[in-house]
């Protein structure tokens, strides 16, 4: 009888396998715990902590065109505004939202949009049902007379496989009788109104058809059940200096990324970018670097500590590349900065719900707006200075000279920014 015998490439595969899983699992499992005792910890640091004061500036007017851009600093502004225009609305009111907090200005937004509709105002309204997961159901319950849309926690059904359905809408947008459009970085509720630092824009003028009609896709795409379809009757006039970028997981279209890298790599003066989380992949990061290296003035302005503090960690991973190329970090103090904008050049602005990591870039539903006008570039650059009276700059010397325990968190989270 012979003995038939074994492939050693086999047996060692066999071998090897449980020692690669158990690795695997190992650093994730790391991971993990980092992750959850950092929040743990950064929970308990903030306990009792109020935000500090932070500078902002009044609402600025921009005449582009036949319209106008109002660019806000400071929620209760905004709020007031966007209040007031749906207390005046005629015809229709289109509101979608991330977080839609059930506190007392939730409760003011949830009213107005209801007195609209009981003096026979058309309002539509769209909200995540993820991120308003901890909102008491009780504040989730609306009068039939508004017609909303609750973003589904899970989107997928049975298409479990498509990577397309798990995108959340990030976006924030109020749109009133064809006459005014708002969008930007705000949510709804009262720690946004003083406590949060953000950037949202008022449009007026042709610009405000393709907000209409990025709600009317949304809402068309997702509605059920006996919700109307959301028809478009605004007349399309072009604005060609104001430009809607639209990210859509279900058609697998992302082009605000596409947007910054061609603004970035055609700088020649300045850019300078204002982000709450800043996890870029590694393309975005060699345009910056790029441009830091033909003389661009790059400057990044960052909060120090986010709401999300393992995304504050995980976003250091490329602090070192952009340091060494010259680009400027500046650090928010004492309040979290949640803006999602950049202007270069005099010339270029943008204004959205986008931020620089993989989730809003190639995941979620996001709206940013594109200007090509100085005057809206002007205005930008004015909050920008603004900004850096509440910043802290991180200097290369100190970054290279931070502690060893630093060093081996940042390694060991860095692998998670390809899935934030």
């Amino acid at each position: 009888m012979t003995v038939a015998r074994r492939n050693p490439l086999v047996l060692a595969g066999r071998e090897l396998w449980p020692v690669l899983r158990r690795t695997a699992l190992t650093i994730l499992g790391v991971q993990l715990v980092l992750a959850i005792s950092l929040t743990l910890v950064d929970s308990w640091r903030r306990r009792g902590k109020k935000p500090q004061p932070f500078p902002t500036l009044p609402p600025q007017d921009v005449q582009i065109g036949t319209g106008t851009v109002t660019t806000y600093t400071y929620g209760a502004d905004l709020y007031d505004d966007m209040l007031t225009a749906i207390e005046g609305a005629r015809s229709q009111v289109l509101f979608e939202t991330y977080i839609w907090k059930g506190d007392e200005t939730g409760e003011r937004f949830k009213e107005a949009l209801t007195a609209a509709a009981d003096r026979g105002v058309e309002v539509y309204a769209i909200y995540d049902a993820f991120a308003n997961i901890v909102v008491d159901p009780r504040f989730k319950t609306f009068s039939k007379v508004l017609r909303v849309l609750k973003y589904p926690i899970y989107n997928a059904g049975w298409r479990f496989f498509d990577i397309r359905r798990y995108g959340r809408d990030h976006r924030k947008v109020l749109v009133v009788d064809d006459s005014v459009a708002f969008v930007g970085g705000f949510n709804i509720g009262a720690p946004y109104a003083t406590e949060w630092r953000d950037t949202h824009c008022r449009i007026t003028g042709p610009a405000v058809w393709d907000l209409k009609r990025s709600f009317a896709d949304f809402w068309n795409d997702h509605r059920s059940g006996r919700r109307p379809l959301l028809l478009e009757t605004a007349d399309a006039e072009w604005e060609p200096r104001i430009r809607l970028h639209r990210n859509l997981p279900r058609q697998w279209m992302f082009p605000i990324r596409s947007m910054y890298l061609e603004a970035i790599n055609r700088a020649r003066r300045n850019i300078w970018m204002t982000h709450a989380y800043f996890i870029p992949d590694q393309d975005f990061v060699d345009s910056l670097v790029g441009a830091a290296r033909r003389g661009v003035d790059v400057q990044i302005l960052l909060p120090r500590t986010s709401n999300h503090v393992v995304a504050d960690w995980i976003s250091r991973g490329y602090f070192g590349q952009l340091l060494d190329a010259g680009v400027k970090i500046h650090r928010f103090e004492g309040a979290m900065v949640h803006a999602k904008t950049a202007t270069i050049d005099g010339k270029w602005s943008t204004v959205g719900t986008a931020n620089i990591d993989r989730l809003s870039m190639s995941g979620n539903y996001e709206i940013n707006v594109e200007f090509i006008d100085p005057g809206m570039a002007k205005v930008m650059e004015e909050i920008f200075r603004s900004d850096l009276e509440q910043c802290s700059h991180l200097a290369p010397r100190d970054w290279n000279a931070r502690g060893i325990h630093r060093r081996f968190t940042e390694a060991v989270l860095n692998p998670l920014r390809h899935l934030l």
